[in-house]
């Protein structure tokens, strides 16, 4: 079992945090052990933010000081599938509950005057009107951006980066291409977009599934698809 397949969400089990324990760290084999200790640690919480330290740290040192597990193996494989079972309830648990806030803040927000909400359910604001020509799916286009979650989480910016960014409006999720093309030349909106015109139930690294997701947006410039290269590849 390795933890790739553990990764499912937040774990539902207790953390226990024990004294850290004090090691010397005077050789290179000292240090690389507490290094490589720290990597896995950090690893590990990435997977299973909530673990029972103790019980961890005692896997660990039977297996390194070569002792017999103190459960069988039908007692590990039962015990992994059950537990896996626990993370996949609590994930679900986690996507409804984000998938509701959504919809009930997406419903408050088109109530407001100035909040335009198209067919698939994209909300937007018009907080600056542009005056040159719309994008299509066959363009690039060039715009500054940010994106925040509902919780006011940034986690992209060109701003911050110091540069805007070009991409095919076809290459971009759903809810951008749609209001790019809506867009003209110069124009700064702020989107609102449903999660299922963003990252729906998958999210990704930095975003939760089911996130409704905010963006300001300005388009500076529509340009030709970049040349293919040799070969057909862009």
């Amino acid at each position: 079992m390795t933890l790739a397949l553990l990764s499912f969400g937040p774990a539902v089990l207790q953390a226990q945090e024990p004294a850290a324990p004090q090691a010397e760290l005077g050789s290179t084999m000292q240090k690389a052990s507490y290094v490589i200790g720290r990597n896995f640690g950090t690893n590990i919480k990435s997977d299973l933010p909530t673990i029972d330290v103790k019980a961890l740290l005692l896997g660990i040192t039977e297996s390194l000081e070569g002792k017999d597990s103190q459960l069988t193996q039908e007692q590990i494989q039962a015990t992994m599938v059950e537990f896996q079972k626990m993370l996949i309830a609590e994930q679900q648990k986690s996507m409804d509950a984000a998938k509701e806030k959504g919809i009930a803040f997406l419903a408050e927000n088109a109530k407001k005057p100035n909040v335009k909400t198209t067919k698939s359910g994209l909300q937007y604001i018009v907080e600056k009107e542009g005056t040159g020509p719309s994008p299509t799916k066959e363009n690039d286009v060039v715009c500054h951006y940010k994106g925040e979650l509902l919780d006011g989480t940034v986690f992209d910016s060109s701003y911050e980066r110091g540069e805007p960014a070009r991409f095919p409006v076809s290459r971009v999720i759903a809810g951008w291409t749609e209001a790019l093309e809506l867009m003209k030349t110069g124009a700064k909106w702020k989107l609102f977009v449903p999660s299922d015109l963003a990252y729906g139930e998958q999210g990704n690294p930095t975003i939760p599934p089911n996130s409704v997701l905010i963006f300001d947006i300005e388009l500076l410039e529509v340009l030709p698809p970049a040349a293919a290269a040799p070969g057909g590849a862009k």
